[in-house]
């Protein structure tokens, strides 16, 4: 139970650094961060989700891949390239509906982005468990 409680502990600070990193008052405020680390090397853009490879990191510590664990690695997967198209889409082709225009300005709260930080450890002491 330990093992569990201390896996679940690191991956709340991976969270907590990766909403930290990505932190603005708007999507594109986030697309704006990103895109930093972006431009100065993709190997840099993935290195700031590390929620990511603590979740590898869980699975091949604990030899655990139930579909809980799959379904959580998918967000995480899901997650990091709806980023990269994202920032595809409105910094390198420059080519955005009004729609997701709208949706790039709206104004962000500062518990959203808490909202991965209380999710996914939560959801993997459920697939650990």
């Amino acid at each position: 139970m330990e093992n569990i409680l201390t896996l679940t502990i690191l991956l709340v600070f991976a969270e907590l650094f990766e909403a930290y990193m990505q932190r603005a008052q708007t999507l594109f405020g986030v697309l704006q961060n990103l895109y930093y680390y972006y431009t100065k090397s993709i190997f840099l853009f993935f290195l700031v989700q590390p929620g990511f490879y603590i979740l590898l990191l869980i699975v091949l510590l604990t030899g655990i891949l139930n579909a809980s664990m799959i379904f959580l690695l998918a967000l995480k997967v899901f997650d990091i390239f709806y980023k990269i198209e994202l920032i595809k889409r409105v910094f390198i082709e420059k080519e955005v509906s009004a729609e997701v225009g709208q949706m790039l300005e709206w104004q962000m709260p500062n518990y959203f982005f808490l909202m991965g930080v209380m999710m996914y450890p939560l959801m993997l002491f459920y697939a650990l468990t």
